[in-house]
């Protein structure tokens, strides 16, 4: 199983960005993004389920940031709006195989798979 995170770079605070995460090997029944700016723990960013039906947001990303999932290219999407100098970190995909809600999908822990990381660097 391998997870491909892309899509990071350099953007000029209020602007955009879409990260993609590639999956292959398998699929799986949540995803979700995680980020750790320098020096400080890895925090969840967002999570969606298979299905589409449920996708949970950290509170400082809520109305901003939005996840999305394309099952058939076994890829999920973050797209990042008005992005704050706040938002500059590392972004790593992650999958997880079992079910849960909000506290399940939340933690880094529940999640058996992660990408490489991905550089979102935010100038004010």
């Amino acid at each position: 199983v391998q997870l491909q995170a892309s899509g990071g770079g350099l953007v000029q605070a209020g602007g955009s960005l879409r990260l993609s995460c590639a999956a292959s090997g398998r699929t799986f029944i949540g995803m979700g993004w995680f980020r750790q700016a320098p020096g400080k723990e890895r925090d969840f960013v967002a999570a969606i389920t298979w299905s589409g039906s449920s996708t949970y947001y950290a509170d400082s990303v809520t109305g901003r940031f939005s996840i999305s999932r394309n099952n058939a290219k076994n890829t999920w999407y973050l797209q990042m709006n008005s992005l704050t100098p706040e938002d500059t970190a590392v972004y790593y995909c992650a999958a997880a195989s079992g079910f849960g809600g909000r506290s399940y999908y939340t933690a880094s822990q529940n999640y058996d798979y992660w990408g490489q990381g991905t550089q979102v660097t935010v100038s004010s």
